[in-house]
């Protein structure tokens, strides 16, 4: 049963935070745990938020400490990795040059030699959500609170509208019938495997680990196998205007922000649908941006849901709520607002080195790896089972590019059921 929203304290100003030497050496020193935690699950290719957050909501109750000191560092570790998972996500599963127009679009701009630049526009999308979050946090979680009950009651609706959108904004009638085809197999493979509970390795295992390395990991890869892999990058000179980042990032945002909220809708999602209403000659650059505000969006208002909603909307939430800690903004949010300097910061020492990294390996071999990775991490939280599932959702996958269509139908595979009611 969902929760029913409770009347929120908002109207009682900014907390205020006492320091005292002891206790914020303490507190420093677990936050940057949490940060070297999010480095490390930020760029592991295939590691998902959601799989990070479940080996956190594990280990949290057993890590000596504070509750209060963990849960911020669990938090800390959510955001940081929602800046740094970018990096292995550009370096990774760069097609062939003749599969640009069906790559995802940070690839487009490897392709084009301007990764560099895609990992800065990262960067800003994601450090002008935590800016933005500061003057957005009480006007949209009162919004959202007193929208949620009604929101509540007509979700399926809501989630249908969202996909006829998604559909019909297609390119074309072959892209239109992929969409269908891509999100109704998706729909399905969600319905049939996301309730079971198969023996596994990790006792915090479950289904989406699998199904979102099927979906959209292991299809990028298989498209860049034989293809030259990440070719030399230009400078990294930002070519959008400040105006037009700014601007993406603030429609990042707002997605974000209402997406904190709201169950079954993905960032990607989110991203997609508010670029509709964004003039097209951003493109890949302003998918970027507007992506990664999403993200990291998506990772703070998600608390502030907590705080009003009483439910977690995240996995990192979710490992946060078991972990014990209590809900003290007034130690939270200065750890996000560490962690998100750290982040910033970071993505732009370890992306380029990282690039130039992957582009002098063998761009077949390297895809071979990853894709074992991934079937390792599926065997890890779902067993022999999922490791069937994650090659069901890989062929699954390989359908939107096949098609010319977008692979955000593949969210299909928590839409669907919850559209249904499933």
């Amino acid at each position: 049963m969902d929760p029913v929203p409770v009347a929120v304290p908002l109207s009682a100003g900014p907390p205020r935070l006492a320091l005292v030497p002891e206790s914020t050496l303490a507190t420093l020193g677990f936050v940057l745990g949490g940060v070297a935690l999010g480095t490390c699950s930020g760029l592991v290719p295939g590691l998902h938020a959601n799989n990070v957050a479940l080996l956190l909501a594990a280990v949290a109750a057993d890590v000596p400490g504070p509750p209060r000191l963990v849960g911020a560092a669990v938090l800390a570790a959510g955001v940081v990795h929602t800046f740094l998972d970018v990096v292995p996500a550009l370096a990774l599963g760069v097609p062939d040059p003749s599969m640009a127009a069906t790559a995802l679009p940070g690839h487009r701009l490897v392709l084009e030699g301007r990764g560099r630049e895609a990992v800065r526009l990262s960067a800003l999308g994601s450090g002008l959500a935590v800016l933005l979050a500061v003057p957005l946090a009480l006007p949209v979680t009162r919004g959202m609170v007193a929208a949620y009950p009604t929101l509540r009651a007509h979700l399926p609706l809501a989630l249908g509208l969202v996909v006829i959108l998604l559909v019909l904004t297609e390119r074309g009638w072959s892209a239109t019938i992929g969409a269908v085809v891509a999100f109704s197999l998706a729909a399905l493979l969600g319905w049939g495997t996301l309730d079971l509970d198969p023996a596994a390795p990790l006792a915090v295992g479950g289904m989406l680990a699998p199904l979102f390395a099927g979906l959209f990991g292991a299809p990028v890869l298989v498209e860049s196998m034989g293809g030259g892999g990440v070719p030399p990058q230009d400078d990294a000179t930002v070519t959008l205007s400040g105006r037009s980042v700014a601007g993406l990032g603030f429609v990042g945002t707002t997605s974000g922000a209402i997406v904190g909220y709201v169950p079954g809708v993905s960032s990607a999602v989110a991203a997609t649908v508010s670029l509709l209403a964004v003039p097209g000659r951003h493109g890949a650059r302003g998918f970027l941006v507007t992506t990664s505000g999403v993200n990291t969006a998506n990772t703070i208002f998600a608390l502030f849901a907590l705080v009003a909603l009483g439910s977690p909307r995240t996995g990192v939430l979710v490992a946060f709520e078991r972990s014990g800690a209590p809900l003290d903004l007034a130690l939270l949010l200065p750890a996000v607002a560490l962690a998100a300097v750290a982040g910033f910061c970071l993505v732009l020492l370890v992306g380029d080195p990282y690039l130039d990294l992957v582009g002098d390996l063998d761009n077949t071999r390297l895809a071979v790896g990853v894709l074992c990775l991934l079937g390792v991490v599926s065997l890890l939280f779902a067993g022999l089972v999922g490791v069937l599932v994650f090659l069901v959702a890989s062929l699954v996958g390989l359908i939107p590019a096949r098609f010319g269509a977008r692979r955000v139908h593949l969210m299909g595979v928590l839409i669907g059921p919850l559209a249904l009611g499933l």
